[in-house]
């Protein structure tokens, strides 16, 4: 029996992939760009390839392979991506091996590992909300992601927190996204300082009062949001990732305070910081590849340590 999965991580500009054992150890861990700009085939080609330099990586054939992908998604086909542009992608398109591959939401899969070995571990229920260039959460539920009758749950970062606010890329005003992700924090900033690629940790650190404003609207944006996700699933725990989590006390603090005033009936659930940070991704990935090859037993009894991992650029 093959002792290792193939787990990829797929993103808009970069691709992680790692050999991942029965008992949870990272055998291998890689990175490679995302070509999007060359076109939906020649993503799919860079995916196949990877998987089979990967496998060929190993001692063996892989007893399967996960792959989480963004954009809307089944286990057997990647059904549509804008930020990639393929659509109806069968999952055995990704490789040429003759294995069992399983797809999962890229933000979903994250939300599995963090339910399964991360910050969620012990919680049956709880959001997982990843801020980065993006805003997208996984709701996790009895332990496993919620994808919704068509596979679209999750989207928070298009709620409309502000009704007539800003005009967000998706063609609607006022979106959590365009306010809270972290390329619209420093975007946002630049804007009204006349400046250029200012990055969000630079606005969350300055003392500047335009800066102090964008990531005061940013923190107002994020509390309207989790309260309204609080009173419709009453989560344990929010899990916040992603870059901007990264800020600490600056993001924790002040939306833990506004969600606390937001929720005046009931307590607030707790915010916590997600525990896998990159390797979320990969990691959940590792755990459709072992569902994949028929062991979805695998997984609660890791001992994930996402420090002393060897990563290849």
């Amino acid at each position: 029996m093959s002792s290792f999965v193939v787990a990829l991580d797929v993103g808009g500009t970069s691709m992680k992939g790692g050999l991942v054992s029965e008992s949870g150890a990272v055998l291998l861990s890689e990175r490679r760009p995302t070509p999007r700009t060359e076109g939906p085939e020649a993503v799919v080609t860079a995916i196949s390839d990877f998987i089979g330099h990967l496998a060929d990586s190993g001692d063996g054939i892989p007893a399967g392979v996960g792959l989480a992908v963004p954009g809307l998604v089944s286990e057997n086909a990647a059904l549509y991506a804008a930020n990639l542009g393929w659509r109806d992608v069968p999952a055995t398109d990704f490789t040429a091996l003759d294995i069992p591959v399983m797809l999962g939401h890229d933000v979903r899969t994250g939300g599995l590992a963090e339910s399964i070995l991360g910050a969620g571990r012990g919680l049956s229920d709880f959001l997982f909300l990843p801020i980065g260039t993006g805003i997208a959460g996984a709701t996790i539920i009895n332990g496993e992601p919620y994808g919704g009758s068509s596979g679209w749950a999750g989207e928070i970062g298009h709620t409309p927190v502000f009704p007539d606010g800003e005009e967000c890329a998706c063609g609607q005003f006022g979106c959590l996204e365009t306010y809270a992700s972290a390329a619209s924090v420093g975007r946002r900033y630049s804007q009204r300082a006349g400046l250029e690629g200012v990055k969000a940790e630079e606005v969350v650190s300055s003392d500047d009062p335009i800066a102090i404003e964008v990531w005061d609207e940013a923190v107002e944006a994020l509390s309207l949001a989790l309260a309204t996700y609080t009173l419709l699933l009453d989560p344990s725990v929010i899990v916040l990732g992603g870059g901007l989590a990264e800020a600490g006390p600056a993001l924790f603090d002040p939306v833990r305070t506004r969600l606390i005033k937001r929720l005046a009936f009931r307590d607030a659930p707790p915010l916590i910081p997600a525990a896998l940070g990159v390797d979320a991704g990969m990691l959940g990935a590792a755990l459709l590849g072992w569902r994949a090859a028929g062991r979805p037993e695998l997984g609660p009894g890791w001992v994930v340590d996402v420090r002393s991992r060897p990563l290849v650029s």
